[in-house]
This record gives C-alpha cells, structure tokens and sequence, in this order.
C-alpha cells in the first residue's frame, strides 16, 4: 500500500512538474515574442498635452479603460515601402461586453498629417509608415487612436491556417485568381481567405463588398482565437506572429488583456462609413461627406464611454 502511495506521489509530481515547466515555457515565449513585435509610435507631428508636455500612450487596457486599435493590413513586398490594403479601426469596451468594428475604405480622401495635402487615406503608410497612418485616421476620425496592430497580410494567411482556418456566408458566388467561391457558409484556408477578402472588381458594391468580407474574417478569426488553449497551437501561433506583427500594446497590456477582457466581450458590431467615388484629376477617390465622418465619429466616441455603474 505504502510503495502504491509512494508511486501515485511520484506520477502526480511528475505532472506537477511538467505543467509548471510548460507553463513557464509558454510564459517566456509570449514575452519573448511581445519584446519581438513591440515597436512604439513616433508621431509625425508632435502631439502635445494641455500643459504642453509630450503625449504619452495612455495604457487604457493596463488601467481595463476602454480602448481603441488601429488594425493595419499591409502589403510589403521586396524593395518596396508596401500600403496599408486594410484599415480598420476597432473600439474595445469589456463594460459594455463589446467590440465595435469598422473599415475606412483605403481610397477615402483625406488631408494626409504630415504632408498637407489631400490624398488616398492609405497612402499615408506608403509616405510615413504607421506613425503617419494612426495620426492620418485620428484626424479624419477626430479621436486618438490608443494602439495600432500592424499586420503583414501575406504572413496573416499562416496564422488563419493554424487557428484551423475561417468560415464565412459567401452572399454570392465569384472566381478570385483560379479559386471559386461557392454561395452560403464555406470554410477557407489562410490563402484562400486572403483572396475572398480582398475581391472587389465582380463586387457591385466595390470596396464596401470587399471591406465587408474583410470584418467577416476578422470577426470570426478573433473569436476562433479568444478558444485557442492547446500549447502546441499558442507556440506555433506566436512563432507566426513574430515574423508578421508590430504593435505598441506591451506585454503587460496583452496579460492585462488576456486575464481581465478576453472573457467580457461577447458582442462584436460593425459599421459601415458610406460615401461615394469621384475622379478628381484623373485619380479615383471615395469621397466620405462631413456629415458621414461625424456619425463614425460619435459611434466610435459613445462606444468608448464607460458604462454607468447600476
């Protein structure tokens, strides 16, 4: 009885030991890979505080305020600055258990921070990078953005193949490159999603279709990733990530995140910024009206209010 005790004690040790040394590895993976992708911003034009001190990143997930995310999808490819193909901004408020989500269309026209002109929104990339990009939207927006996600879109596919790939409800049937998408709920590969989102041309809405399918696969990627807990997938997934991401959220945000948010939000609502196309010296743009930009605007402002306390 006494050596069945002792054996018993030594397995349920065994195991004690090695949760505790994957528990540490995946620990000191994540932190490794959050130093890797952590890049802050260095605004293009200096931003001030009232007192005339130099804006400092608020830290609102730190501090579980809410927060907005500039989600930026770029296409760099080699010997070339890439362009923001996807931006979408995201406003999180684990109060109001809810993520608000919204495309600004890549060809909206818009004064370029920085530059002084007017040009296509994402342009900005192409001219400053993501310190141009986030200050570019927080004017057309009039609200700061609080941290930006920069995404290589080509990298994007690995991490949609780990995550088990991504279903959508195709609204109808078109042919992208060589690869046909079937009407109604179909379930795509990491290349195949990169090609549904970004088909725009067989789309009678154009871009609006197309920004569309984009929120479609980041919405439901982010709920594939809010289950992901097999050890093996997170290290594969971060692997992925360190190749194909910056952010300025730091390691403490994304424990802060992870422990006190992920299990809040529940609801994920989009909205669309309407305007129209217009050719402006030979150049296409899509042309956001003031009153449009203003709607965007308090829906991004009031989803970021604090719930009153009942």
């Amino acid at each position: 009885m006494k050596r069945w005790l002792k054996v018993t004690l030594s397995i349920i040790s065994l195991f004690i030991v090695i949760g505790g040394g994957l528990a540490w590895y995946l620990y000191a993976s994540i932190e490794s890979t959050a130093k890797d992708i952590y890049e802050p911003r260095k605004p293009v034009v200096p931003v001030t505080t009232v007192d005339g001190g130099q804006q400092v990143n608020p830290e609102k997930i730190s501090e579980e305020e809410p927060f907005s995310v500039l989600l930026l999808g770029v296409d760099e490819r080699e010997n070339d600055v890439g362009r923001s193909d996807t931006m979408v901004v995201l406003t999180v408020n684990p109060q109001k258990h809810s993520i608000l989500m919204f495309n600004i269309p890549r060809d909206t026209r818009t004064e370029i921070v920085g530059k002084g002109t007017d040009d296509k929104i994402n342009h900005a990339y192409a001219f400053g990078g993501v310190n141009m990009s986030v200050q570019t939207v927080e004017k057309f927006l009039g609200s700061p953005i609080d941290y930006y996600v920069k995404v290589n879109m080509e990298g994007f596919t690995s991490i949609i193949d780990l995550l088990g790939g991504v279903e959508v409800n195709n609204s109808f049937a078109f042919t992208m490159g060589e690869k046909q998408f079937a009407q109604g709920n179909i379930k795509l590969t990491g290349e195949e999603a990169l090609l549904y989102s970004r088909m725009r041309y067989e789309d009678p809405r154009g871009d609006l279709g197309r920004n569309a399918r984009q929120r479609e696969i980041l919405q439901n990627l982010m709920k594939n990733a809010l289950q992901v807990s097999s050890v093996v997938q997170i290290q594969s997934i971060l692997d992925e990530v360190g190749g194909n991401v910056k952010t300025d959220i730091t390691f403490t945000e994304m424990k802060k995140f992870i422990m006190n948010y992920r299990s809040d939000l529940k609801n994920i609502e989009t909205i669309e910024i309407k305007g129209q196309g217009k050719k402006i010296n030979g150049v296409y743009y899509y042309i956001v009206d003031e009153q449009e930009r203003s709607k965007a605007e308090s829906l991004m402002k009031e989803h970021l209010q604090k719930a009153e306390k009942s």
